[in-house]
């Protein structure tokens, strides 16, 4: 009988450590299954952040435009990074965690045959138990149900050994299982981390490093007019950063070149027009100094004649 409550004891013990397994293993599963989907969601709403902010640069002025451009590469070459994560985690985290569906099945069912074995050692000696009381005398039944009762003992220790070579087993694989898989997800996400704390501090240097006042005065430059037409200066400084800062901008004797050949037929136009007015003036001058000697010519004549007449 002490044996028997032993083995009960047994049961119990290797059935709460399956039962226990499977339900947090399984709740791990679930967890890190949900939270590999999540990091999947992450990496897709930022790939949106990266064509926005690509699309955004697009309309800014040149410093600008190349600091979100850079921005928008690391944090696609950061999504890259997460996409490896999310499949390290599926591979490495979650899919040993999954396995552990089958194993507790089959521990089930290990622990489900010793059950059997013990109701079945259980009922054989309460079978004996009835036969020794009905039928004291009768020396044959009694040691035949002796016989089974000692052949569903001893069916029942040799399962009971078996299943705890098996639930010892189970628990180390368990806790070795558990080690291994929890530090495949710590690596995973210090190799991500690290690799993105990379990336973002070279993009948060270039970012500290944004020339805002260059792009102010591009800006300014464009909405300024002198006497109708823009500076020279300022046209050459406009052509030369309305570039992407990555690729070549032109050189500033070709734009003083380009800016000068777009000037020089205003010019040429102004100069015409100038020559023009001059050459008017000075007909109305010339015609002017014509008049005022005619008109001196006259007046001593007309003088003359009064001081005679007043003589």
């Amino acid at each position: 009988m002490n044996s028997l409550l032993s083995r009960e004891t047994q049961l119990k013990i290797m059935e709460t450590t399956v039962t226990q397994a499977e339900k947090y293993l399984g709740q791990f599963c679930t967890l890190l299954a949900s939270y590999a989907r999540k990091t999947a969601k992450l990496r897709d709403k930022a790939d949106l952040v990266v064509k926005q902010l690509v699309d955004f640069a697009n309309t800014e002025n040149p410093e600008l435009r190349a600091c979100l451009k850079n921005l928008a590469e690391d944090l696609a070459m950061v999504q890259d990074y997460r996409q490896a994560e999310v499949q390290r985690l599926e591979t490495r985290v979650v899919s040993p965690l999954k396995t552990y569906g089958d194993i507790i099945k089959h521990k089930r069912a290990d622990l489900k045959k010793l059950s059997a074995e013990r109701n079945r050692e259980i009922k054989e000696l309460e079978k004996l138990e009835k036969m020794r009381q009905r039928n004291p005398s009768d020396r044959q039944a009694i040691s035949q149900a002796e016989s089974n009762a000692q052949k569903a003992s001893a069916d029942a220790n040799r399962t009971t050994r078996q299943l705890e070579e098996t639930i010892s087993d189970f628990q180390r694989q368990k806790m070795e299982d558990i080690k291994k898989i929890f530090m495949e997800f710590i690596t995973v996400e210090m190799l991500f981390h690290a690799k993105a704390l990379e990336v973002y501090s070279n993009t948060f240097q270039n970012l500290e490093n944004f020339d805002m006042e260059k792009d102010m005065e591009t800006f300014r430059s464009r909405i300024q007019m002198y006497n109708g037409t823009l500076d020279s200066q300022t046209l050459q400084s406009v052509q030369s950063t309305s570039s992407v800062h990555r690729y070549p901008s032109p050189t500033p004797s070709s734009t003083r070149q380009s800016t000068l050949r777009r000037q020089n037929p205003v010019e040429e136009e102004e100069e015409e027009e100038s020559s023009e007015e001059e050459e008017d003036l000075h007909n109305v001058r010339a015609m002017y100094e014509y008049e005022y000697a005619k008109s001196r010519r006259k007046k001593p004549s007309t003088q003359g004649g009064h001081r005679a007449q007043a003589q």
